[in-house]
């Protein structure tokens, strides 16, 4: 029953992490299947947390691995073609992969899933005061990005 009622809400949080639909489907199934193994263990009313923090967790490890996260702002004025106006999704995805995976986790709970601040601190086991303070710095260095991509442009 749980994997039905969120299985569409993990798989739109870990796609607007990866940007790739495959692996998006593979981390969403590993995530069902160590809820499968861990069955016993997980309490019903808390499975929606585990599965969104167990998704987060292996993001965080696949980014490692695949090295696909960009932090070096300096790299920006390459990644754009300047003949090209980029469309506001793109613009919003480049500014997102800038950011540390937790608070890019932070902003795609919050601001593309909508959960409350109590959900988001439960998910990634941190202080509700603590996603205050993580989505409010993503949400200034998002701003910086983007002002400093209008003046590339």
């Amino acid at each position: 029953m749980a994997v039905k009622k969120h299985s569409s809400n993990l798989y739109g949080y870990v796609f607007s992490f990866l940007r790739n639909s495959e692996d998006s489907q593979d981390i969403v199934q590993d995530v069902f299947e160590k809820l499968w193994k861990n069955k016993k263990k997980v309490e019903v009313e808390k499975c929606k947390a585990w599965m969104f923090r167990t998704g987060h967790n292996t993001l965080i490890n696949f980014a490692k691995r695949k090295q696909r996260t960009v932090y070096n702002t300096e790299l920006i004025p390459e990644q754009i073609n300047l003949d090209n106006r980029f469309e506001t999704q793109e613009i919003i995805d480049l500014a997102l992969s800038l950011l540390p995976p937790l608070q890019k986790s932070i902003v795609l709970l919050r601001d593309l899933e909508g959960y409350k601040y109590e959900e988001i601190a439960e998910i990634l086991e941190i202080s509700d005061s603590q996603v205050k303070v993580y989505l409010y710095r993503a949400r200034k260095k998002i701003k910086k990005q983007l002002g400093d991509l209008t003046l590339i442009q």
